[in-house]
């Protein structure tokens, strides 16, 4: 028996969600791409407006809904709701320290993420980068939760992360002579992975401890603080998109800000109400291919045999990976 969370979204909308959230994903690094080609600002800068940008159009959504919650509740409240408000305000008293620490953790996680990506676009390219950045990612958050939390990985789980390694080293070792992967790109690569295993390792534990909370309040902190991470070093690189082609440069960030950011995170959310995580996470591989085909289609770049080979072994290997964890999710159900 096979279970999904509760929620009144549609299982079928809200793998929609999810595809268009992953999807959406896959054009923020092409977005990046172009203003690299032309007057867009460099890769911090660039995260810098992603992350700013993205929390005022969340934080627009939120106000909204806030107003419609409030006028859907303006009725008196009955006198033993209030016993039931107290106990509810002790509870939250009782994780904000916990919901506070993983806001930080994950704000700067989140800053360490984006930031290492674009880095990565403009380094290697956009199709390596992405692939490279969300193939590595499942790996180190199964290899993070095994030495942290105790998870075990099991034989299938074993099998998945070596094939997830293999399928690295002939993307990355299979080109090391052609212009298609660079190293500094990799490394760039990498790290943004290990910025984004950092921060789901980070939500799963706090989680665990009782600091769940609003997921939409967790993400809008989140941005809050990465926002104020990148400010300092986005002002070092410079800020603004250069003043030749200036019009084009702003539709662009304007773009990473709204769609691959505030629109497509506020659809995955919204999507894992009703679709197990991972479930999500196989889906959420559309992302690096739809990335590359967008590189290979539109920008020009070139995907060698090598890079073809290494990138359907990972990608196939990640796929793996979040299958196995499906089947232990519900053996877990089963024997509870």
């Amino acid at each position: 028996m096979h279970t999904t969370p509760s929620s009144a979204l549609p299982v079928g909308r809200g793998l929609a969600y999810v595809t268009l959230a992953a999807t959406a994903w896959g054009t923020a690094g092409a977005a990046a791409a172009l203003l690299y080609r032309g007057s867009g600002p460099g890769p911090i800068p660039l995260t810098f407006w992603r992350t700013f940008g993205g929390l005022l159009i969340l934080l627009a959504v939120r106000a909204v809904r806030r107003r419609r919650t409030a006028t859907a509740a303006a009725t008196p409240a009955r006198p033993r709701e209030t016993s039931r408000r107290t106990r509810i305000a002790d509870l939250r008293t009782a994780v904000t320290r916990t919901a506070v620490t993983r806001t930080l953790l994950t704000g700067i996680a989140l800053a360490v993420f984006q930031a290492a990506y674009f880095e990565a676009v403009e380094a290697t390219g956009l199709a390596v980068g992405t692939v490279i950045t969300m193939g590595a990612g499942p790996v180190l958050i199964a290899l993070g939760a095994r030495l942290l939390m105790g998870e075990r990985l099991g034989a299938g789980g074993i099998l998945a992360v070596t094939g997830a390694l293999v399928g690295l080293l002939i993307l990355v070792l299979g080109d090391s002579g052609a212009a298609a992967v660079r190293p500094a790109g990799v490394g760039y690569a990498l790290l943004s992975a290990a910025g984004c295993a950092a921060m789901t390792l980070t939500t799963r534990r706090l989680g665990h401890q009782g600091g769940d909370g609003d997921p939409y309040a967790s993400t809008v902190g989140a941005f809050a603080v990465g926002a104020l991470c990148l400010l300092p070093l986005a002002a070092v690189q410079g800020l603004w998109p250069h003043a030749h082609d200036l019009g084009r440069g702003l539709v662009l960030i304007a773009y990473v800000a709204a769609v691959p950011t505030a629109l497509a995170y506020g659809l995955y959310f919204a999507g894992l109400a009703a679709v197990r995580a991972a479930t999500a996470s196989v889906i959420s591989l559309i992302e690096p291919v739809s990335a590359a085909a967008i590189a290979v289609l539109f920008l020009g770049e070139r995907l060698t045999m090598a890079t073809a080979a290494g990138t359907a072994v990972l990608l196939t290997a990640v796929a793996a990976l979040a299958v196995t964890e499906a089947r232990g999710a519900v053996v877990g159900v089963r024997r509870a």
